[in-house]
This record gives structure tokens, sequence and C-alpha cells, in this order.
């Protein structure tokens, strides 16, 4: 916990009140034990707090379950990323405490369930303070019953409410949301949980905890993940037809969708295959508005011979990527960023297509809008490849402006006199698809195909049409690169070494700067959102540095460079350009990012 001030403690042995800006709470113990909820409503309480807050978690892939954690960061000023040690471990089994106690800092505080953990090796007393309570014999007395682990993970957030004083009232109706729609009973019992947690007095606490008032003050602000967020997105963008198939962590996008989009007069269907659901969306796509679908890389791999007819047919199309670990069916719930490939150079033939990568949940929301809009203008598969990290982070953010966002994209249908779709007079070699049942009036109506095609889309095999068609399709993909805005750097403009950021990455690499440059080092980062085309006049920013390190999470591959790395420097023969990688299937840590920065520079 960090910038703390304390309070007199009070007469009668009171606890002292530390008033803190920041802490990191790690939830550890299996994945049925409703640990994601705790973190859930912590999470919810500091945005709706005004503060600001980033998550991770871990669950295991089998359906059986297994160990999990829940890490929350809250803090009254920025967080960039979820904090590579914890200030509070709470662990409701022998294995949770074993397996993370290492990830707590010296001095932190262990709150345990004492019915589980029974060994405590007296090294770790003195290394950290413990409160032990035996958890799951107190939540049946608290709300009765039989079932010792039924509420515990509710009656441990009283407890943490209780460490931290936080606002109980809104915890009641975060709890109450939590299970509205449900029998009555259920929200009275988790309140009843609560509760019971909450007035437990923590007779070996030495002291409690009051986070600060935080910076966000009068921002209206919104709470949700990044899956989430890029669903909305997506519907503020206009989109009301998307296809799918369920597969992790892409599926919550799929089911929100499935629920909101009837709302507004959409539907999402869940087809029998992912070839289905790309085939259907590029159909209602052609209808004249796009549709999105989306997966996590066996999907991609599926769909990537209907995203070449998208690119050939010039279709605008939306494709999400949620990444996880790979390849084949891999590590479903493990964050990697090991798509990129698949996502700028999947399929046969040259099918130039746009990636973009959003770095936070609240870049999820703007980046869906954004990919619809380039995917009308430049008609054009647009893929968004965001990964299991953001998909399941929770962070708060500015409420958007959602009368100046929302937009409508229903088809024109006005009449025209005459029409060629592809055609190589236009001056910015874009096409411009007549939504089906428009009227032309020279009765010339033009057709789509994945074929090779003429101006009007007939098939041809015309070597000439070929080589313009080709040239069509890539110039409006490098016309889409030059309007792009050239990044800024975070930090100073010239120095020792940039360390560029792609996706998830970014808030981990910009703390490692700014400790970084508060050690004397000269350290500035560098994040690159849009993928495939890249902004120009990276080349001038990367001329400026020593060293050019790309972070990101994927393997070194075969010559010791990143998938991203690997691009950048066939872009531009840099041989300054080296990747810092990494497959653990977890998010980056802040000191593991300036530990190889050190190894690197000092070869």
């Amino acid at each position: 916990m960090s910038d703390t001030t304390t309070a007199t403690a009070q007469a009668g042995g009171t606890p002292q009140v530390s008033h803190i800006s920041e802490a990191v709470i790690r939830i550890a113990g299996n994945s049925q034990d409703g640990i994601q909820a705790i973190g859930g409503f912590l999470a919810r309480l500091a945005g709706r707090s005004e503060q600001e807050v980033m998550t991770f978690m871990t669950i295991p892939s089998t359906i059986s379950g297994g160990p999990s954690i829940f890490q929350v960061r809250i803090g009254s000023g920025e967080v960039l990323s979820a904090g590579d040690e914890a200030d509070v471990l709470l662990c409701f089994y022998q294995h949770s405490y074993e397996n993370h106690l290492g990830s707590l800092k010296k001095g932190g505080i262990v709150l345990y369930d004492s019915d589980h953990v029974k060994e405590i090796k007296p090294e770790n007393e003195t290394k950290y303070r413990h409160i032990g309570l035996p958890i799951s014999s107190l939540v049946v007395e608290a709300i009765g019953g039989t079932g010792r682990d039924k509420g515990k993970n509710v009656y441990a957030l009283g407890l943490i409410a209780k460490m931290f004083n936080l606002d109980v009232p809104k915890l009641h109706r975060l709890l109450q949301e939590r299970f509205a729609g449900k029998d009555p009973k259920v929200a009275e019992t988790a309140i009843t949980a609560f509760n019971g947690g909450y007035s437990h007095t923590l007779t070996t606490a030495a002291e409690l905890f009051k986070f600060k008032p935080g910076e966000n003050v009068g921002q209206n602000q919104i709470v949700m993940g990044g899956n989430e967020a890029l669903a909305y997105g997506l519907i503020a963008a206009g989109v009301r037809f998307g296809a799918g198939y369920p597969i992790t962590p892409w599926s919550d996008i799929m089911e929100l969708l499935r629920k909101e989009l009837p709302k507004y007069g959409g539907a999402f269907i869940q087809c029998e295959d992912e070839i289905a659901s790309v085939s259907m969306a590029i159909g209602a796509s052609w209808g004249g508005r796009v549709a999105v679908t989306g997966s996590s890389g066996p999907g991609i791999a599926l769909k990537t011979e209907a995203i070449g007819w998208a690119v050939m047919a010039e279709v605008p199309l939306v494709v999400v990527d949620v990444q996880r670990g790979g390849p084949s069916t891999g590590m479903p719930t493990n964050v990697e960023q090991s798509d990129l490939n698949i996502a700028c150079f999947g399929g046969h033939g040259d099918s130039p297509r746009v990636v973009i990568a959003p770095s936070s949940v609240e870049d999820c929301f703007y980046t869906a809008i954004e990919a619809v809009n380039i995917a009308r203008k430049y008609s054009t598969p647009v893929i968004i490849l965001t990964d299991q990290g953001i998909a399941t982070r929770i962070e708060a953010f500015k409420m958007p402006e959602l009368e100046k966002i929302c937009q409508d994209i229903t088809p024109d249908f006005t009449p025209v006199t005459d029409h060629k779709p592809y055609d190589l007079a236009a001056s910015d070699g874009i096409t411009r698809h007549l939504a089906p049942g428009t009227r032309v009036a020279s009765g010339k109506y033009p057709i789509v195909t994945g074929l090779e095609h003429d101006e009007l889309g007939h098939p041809t095999g015309s070597p000439k049409l070929h080589l313009q068609m080709t040239a069509k399709r890539r110039n409006k993909i490098k016309k889409l690169g030059a309007d792009l805005p050239t990044p800024a750097v975070f930090g100073p403009p010239e120095g020792q070494v940039l360390l560029v950021s792609w996706g998830s990455s970014k808030g981990p690499v910009e703390e490692a700067v700014k400790q970084a440059r508060a050690a004397g080092d000269a350290v500035s980062a560098l994040h690159i959102k849009y993928l495939n085309p890249m902004p120009n006049g990276l080349e001038k920013i990367f001329e400026a540095f020593n060293h050019v390190l790309v972070v990101e999470l994927n393997d070194e591959g075969l010559y010791g460079y990143g998938q991203f790395a690997a691009l950048l420097r066939a872009r531009y023969c840099d041989p300054k350009i080296r990747a810092i990688t990494k497959v653990d299937g977890l998010t980056w840590k802040v000191r593991e990012i300036l530990g190889r920065v050190k190894d690197v520079t000092q070869q």
C-alpha cells in the first residue's frame, strides 16, 4: 500500500486507520468459490467511488474447476497495471496460501481461512502479517445451514470491506444488482453473509485502511470488462447483426450481443460452426450494414478462407479475435498475443486487411466503433485483435457521450443512374457497394464473387485486370496507413531505450517507463495501435533511440524476434529493433519488463 498517512489510534485499543492512495488485493482459492465475484464487486465499487481500478484473473480451463485467482488494484490516482505484488492476500486453502504467498509484499497482510490453512512456517509469520479466521465455520454461524462453503466468498468480502473501510451501502446495492431476477432470498442470504463478515472484529489486525478520495471526483464513471465494452461499442457503432460460435474467451461478447441486439432491432445467431458464422456475417454485410463475427485463435483459423473471400469481394466486415494461448486448442484461459501473424496474413494469396489492437477496456469500446467505420469507408475486413487479459479485465472509465457517439448505418437505397462497385477510375480506389434492392437506371446490376472480377464484379481471367484489382485492394489499405496519425512517444522523444507495446502490454510498459525514469534511466515508450497497416513516421521515432525493444506476449520464434518485432524489422530493416517476449500465460509485470530491459541492453 502506497502513500499512507496514519491516524492516531482511538482509545480502547481500536485499530488505527491508515489513509492510503493505492492497494493491491489478491484473492486465491478455487474457481467454484466465487472469487471472481468478490473481485468484481471490489472493482465495481472502486469505479463507483471515483477511483481507478484494474484487475487480473486466472481460471482453470477444465470443466471440473481448480485453483484460481483474482487480483484487484485500486488507486486514488492513475492505475496502469494490475500490480506486481499484493498488499493483501486472501486465501481459502492450503494450496492457495502456499502458491501465492510469494506474490505478497514483505510486511503484507495474509487473511486466511484457518479451517483449511493449517501449516504456516515460522519464517513466514515474521515476514508477513497473518490474520487467520475460520471463515467456513463463521459463515455457517452467520447464515445458518450446513453448507460450509456456501456464502464464504461474500463473507470474506465483508471482512475486506471492514479492513478497507469500504462503502457498505454501495456494496449492498451491488449485491442486490448481482442477484436481481433470482429468488429474493438469495440476495438476502448474500447480504446476511456480507454483514456477518463486516461485523466480525479483526482483533489480530494492527491497523485498518481507508482510501483517499479519488482524482475522478464528479466524473460519471462506468465500470465493465473488456469483452463487455467491445460488445457495447459495436452496438453504438450501428452493428445490428452478428454470427458466431462459442469459444473461450470470445463467448462473452457473443452472449452479450445475443441478449442486447434484439433490443435495437437486431439479431445475433449462434451458428453450427465457425465457417457458417463468418459466411453469414459476410452475407449480412453485403446486405448493406456492417456485421460482426468473432472467435479466438482456433476459430479464426477456420474463418480465414471466408475472410479472404471478403477481401476479394471488398465487403466490409468486423472480425473480433480474443487471443488466447496457442497453437491448436492451446491454453484456453491463458493470456497470449500470438495471433498477430494469422490476423495480418492468414489465408492464401495477397489478401490485405486491417488489424487494430485495443490497449484497455475503454479502448475496446472506441476501437469497436472505429473498426466499423474503417470497414465501411474502405470496404474491407477489419480484425480487432484483443486478448484474454483485456477481455476479462475490469476497469473504470468516463461514461461515453452516447448521444454524440451512437450512429445509424442503415443502408441508403436511393436509386442511381449507373454504378461500378470496383471502379478502377475512382480517385481513391475505394469500393462502394450498393445495398441489394437499390435501383440502377442503366439496368447494369453488379454482382459479388470470390473470383477475380471486372469493375461490375463479373468473373474474369484477364491478367491485366488481376494486376489492376490486386493493386486496387493493396493501395486502399496503404491509403489508410498514410492517413493514420503517428503515435506519440510516452516520455522524452529521444534516449537510450524505447519500449514498443501493442495491445494489453501498454499499461505495464508505461508504468515500467515511469519507474525507470524515476531511477534516472533514459527510457521512453511508444504504443502502436494500428498493426496493419502501420502508421507512417515510426522510423523517425526509432532513430532517436539506441535500443528499440518490442514488448509482446508471444514466442521469440526461430530467429529470436516476437511477431510484431519481426514485422517492424521487415518494414524498417533496423537491426536495433529487438524483442522482449514471454509465453507463460500471464500478463506482464513491471519488474519483468525492467529486468529484461537490463538484460538486453547489457549484452
